[in-house]
């Protein structure tokens, strides 16, 4: 883990550092807040800001959203520095820890983010055979492309991937390519020169060129603007880099890694993504299933989101009743994971006692997770009879359909051809037209109070 200090290395907090690197931790040091937003301008990255509390925090938090750098913060200070933490968590800081520091707290920090960063729990089959298959190709240099629909795990199985790799003492950076504005996600990626264009005051060092050694993850690339493929095709084939305004290209060495929640191969046909790209990015398929094909993880997971957030609120153990799991197990989870997680989470919240039963597991809006299974249950019967009628209709022409269409109708209405062209939403002069023809052509045509099974 890359922790990165800012603030007057001075008694407490240098103690503070000397247990972050007895912890694993690579520390490095800012003085001030100007300093640490260079150093991360420059590429040299950060999993962690550990930031004195008499630092101009909310300056150094505007200033890193001003620059798009997402790494949490974590302010630290005397405990007569009361007025200060406060202001520091106002400002954006994740947490606040008391000086001078204590080794624990420390060393809970550093595996916290570690945790976050490679582990991930799974009990299912079928995702067992997805991690068996990830484990195979991690040491390789290949480039992985992961799919499965939103919040099923990309990004945590794209960790797992880089910390079993042989780069895995290397930096993981991950870019949220449907989060940066199109204008500027090229300078993410591949950095600018000063004076490139309006606002760049100093160079800026890309994502590329930050994961250098290490692993890059493009998170969701469908969503990429098909002109800026082009650029990163040539990077990830030559691995070579072009800064915005620059005047000769970088080399890097990274392994890609890319996520995707929609149909790739559908993208290349619709003309949205490029063929050539896919080709590159696809070297191993991942692809995850959902949550509720995966009756084992959520099993697992839901025992492991109960214990996580009863001790993060402080409360005494809680259990799932059996109803309340066969709830669960039932569930559609459409959100996947990320959903199963809110759910348990409010399910801590609002149970009473030390039972977690089918009561607490309610939707955001208050109705019993029982409804969302039916209303599943119903949309799934739509979109089958849908699909059943586009399968009747497929291989017919327009014109087949349409004289259905306005045989039916007129059936419906007992041959009543006012009546039948109001419904049809077309004037009576048309459908008289359509009905003369339909019977020059000898098909049957019901007259007024007449029926087609009747008339016949």
């Amino acid at each position: 883990m890359r922790l990165l200090i800012v603030g007057a290395l001075e008694g407490q907090l240098s103690q503070a550092t000397k247990l972050a690197m007895e912890g694993g931790a690579k520390v490095a040091h800012a003085p001030s807040v100007e300093i640490a937003l260079a150093t991360l301008r420059a590429g040299r990255g950060a999993d962690l800001l550990l930031v004195d509390v008499m630092v101009d925090i909310p300056t150094l938090i505007a200033g890193l959203e001003a620059e798009r750098i997402a790494v949490p913060v974590v302010a630290c200070g005397t405990e007569t520095n009361a007025a200060a933490a406060v202001n520091a968590i106002r400002a954006g800081a994740k947490e606040y820890i008391p000086l001078p520091p204590d080794a624990e707290l420390i060393a809970a920090v550093i595996a916290a983010v570690a945790r976050d960063s490679s582990e991930f729990l799974f009990r299912d089959p079928s995702m067992g055979r997805v991690v068996k298959l990830a484990d195979q190709i991690a040491p390789s240099d290949a480039s992985v492309l992961i799919t499965g629909e939103s919040g099923t795990g990309k990004e945590v199985m794209a960790k797992y991937i880089h910390s079993r790799s042989k780069r895995v003492q290397k930096p993981f950076i991950s870019v949220n390519c449907a989060a940066i504005p199109e204008a500027l996600l090229e300078s993410e990626l591949f950095g600018h020169e000063k004076g490139a264009f309006t606002g760049a005051v100093a160079r800026r060092i890309g994502k590329f060129e930050e994961a250098n050694g290490g692993t890059l993850l493009l998170d969701e690339i469908s969503e990429m603007d098909i002109r800026l493929q082009a650029k990163l095709l040539r990077a990830i084939q030559e691995r070579l880099i072009d800064r915005v305004g620059g005047t000769k290209p970088v080399p890097v060495d990274i392994r890609i890694l890319a996520t995707s929640n929609r149909n790739l191969a559908e993208a290349v046909r619709e003309g949205s993504f490029r063929e050539d790209l896919l080709f590159r990015l696809n070297v191993v398929n991942l692809k995850l299933p959902p949550l509720r094909e995966r009756p084992g993880d959520i099993a697992a997971l839901s025992e492991h989101f109960v214990a996580k957030y009863t001790s993060a609120n402080g409360l005494p153990p809680r259990a799932l009743t059996s109803e309340a799991r066969e709830e669960l197990l039932r569930a559609p989870w459409p959100g996947n994971v990320r959903e199963l997680e809110n759910t348990l989470h409010r399910a801590v919240l609002l149970a009473s006692g030390d039972a977690i039963g089918p009561d607490a597991i309610a939707m955001p809006d208050g109705t019993g997770l029982s409804d969302a299974v039916r209303a599943h249950s119903l949309a799934s019967q739509a979109a089958q009879t849908a699909e059943t009628l586009s399968r009747v209709l497929v291989g017919r022409t327009v014109a087949d359909v349409e004289r259905d269409l306005i045989l039916d109708t007129l059936d419906h209405v007992l041959g009543n051809r006012t009546h039948a062209a109001n419904i049809l939403g077309i004037s009576i002069r048309t459908l008289r037209n359509k009905l003369n023809q339909y019977a020059d052509e000898g098909i049957s045509v019901p007259g007024p109070g007449e029926q087609r099974s009747s008339a016949a």
